[in-house]
């Protein structure tokens, strides 16, 4: 077990699921063959009723919780939400984390190798949506004979996808809990996604997304995406708490050079995910994002997209949270009753902009752990 915490999970493993039916995408693309990587936690009981799907944001992955064996530093991004006696409790609940089509942690997607032409997909790689991810969900389940989750949760696009699911295939949810997010994007979040892209698509070492076959990697434009991105999850009062005006060292340059402690955390992070991170996967989610609209095929009326739905909700958003704000999230609430389901909602008091969603804050979690707490299995 990890020494971080008693109620940690732990060391953990990721695994992989092989799937051989063609599957169709809404592009009209189809992938013959894919992979997708996935971890779990807790135990799945003997009649399959205690499953919980963990949906990642844009940067997330599969690593939800716990830590590597090899990288003990590596702690899954949600470790604070997920582990035995945490608000996802894995005593009773059985967990599971899955790396999204398109991925670039393993899951097939770009950067994989297409076997039809023995080269990595690239730019070839289908453009891949929220309603393709819930296809392979319920795939994944299929594999695992999982007839229904219990719950399936998501912070900002995680939301989106777990939204997507409940609507798509909604005898397979039994509650949604939607985090951070919003039935679909305003322009301002459009335009923010794609000044990103274009720092990407514009980076003399991006070669039309076949930046492999040249031996490069379109990092400045990676590093521009991300640090534009973090901007938008930060609010301004926590910028100005965490940084305000201070100077790295104690005095003005008169210079280009970073001056500002908020400059040298900026630098810092977009140097960190340039470095992880796929630059063709982030133009994928970037793009899964923005065509997230379940009310474009019912004449933008949002009411009559969940009539579909049949799960519980219980929807949080954070008071700081300008990219999502909380009345995305009430839109969605009214949409729920509109349909007359069972919806719970919650305003979380929050500085921390976008990210209150990964944060550890007592109200929140208690939130989510009543709310756990009283799901029947």
């Amino acid at each position: 077990m990890s020494t971080q915490d008693s109620d940690s999970i732990g060391i953990v493993s990721a695994r992989r699921a092989h799937f051989d039916t063609p599957l169709s995408l809404k592009s009209g693309a189809v992938l013959d063959s894919y992979e997708l990587v996935y971890e779990t936690y807790g135990e799945l009981n003997a009649d399959r009723s205690n499953a919980v799907l963990i949906c990642h944001a844009l940067s997330g992955n599969h690593h939800v919780a716990g830590v590597y064996a090899d990288n003990p530093k590596n702690t899954g991004w949600w470790n604070n939400m997920i582990g035995p006696g945490k608000p996802v409790d894995t005593r009773k609940f059985f967990v599971i984390g899955i790396n999204n089509l398109g991925g670039c942690h393993g899951s097939t997607g770009p950067i994989s190798i297409n076997d039809k032409t023995g080269k990595r997909f690239g730019p070839d790689f289908p453009l891949v949506t929220t309603a393709d991810w819930a296809k392979t969900y319920v795939r994944f389940a299929d594999q695992f004979g999982i007839d229904c989750f219990a719950a399936v949760i998501g912070g900002s696009l995680g939301g989106m996808s777990a939204m997507q699911l409940a609507l798509d295939a909604p005898e397979r949810v039994r509650h949604a809990i939607v985090v951070a997010a919003s039935a679909r994007l305003t322009a301002q979040n459009i335009a923010f996604n794609d000044v990103a892209r274009q720092a990407i698509l514009t980076d003399p070492d991006f070669h039309d997304g076949d930046y492999y076959s040249h031996g490069t990697h379109p990092r400045r434009g990676l590093r521009l995406a991300r640090m534009l991105g973090h901007i938008t999850y930060l609010s301004d009062d926590s910028m100005a708490s965490k940084f305000g005006r201070e100077l790295r060292n104690g005095s003005l340059a008169f210079n280009y050079d970073v001056e500002f402690q908020i400059e040298s955390y900026l630098h810092h992070q977009g140097d960190k995910f340039a470095d992880l991170f796929d630059a063709n996967t982030y133009l994928l989610m970037t793009k899964a994002l923005d065509y997230f609209d379940p009310a474009q095929d019912y004449d933008g009326n949002l009411s009559a997209a969940f009539a579909r739905a049949q799960a519980d909700f219980l929807v949080l958003s954070f008071t700081s949270d300008w990219r999502f704000s909380p009345e995305r999230s009430r839109d969605i609430v009214k949409a729920l009753l509109d349909n007359k389901l069972n919806v719970s909602y919650a305003e979380i008091p929050s500085s921390y902009g976008h990210d209150s969603f990964l944060m550890q804050d007592d109200y929140y979690h208690q939130l989510i752990r009543a709310y756990m707490n009283n799901i029947a299995l």
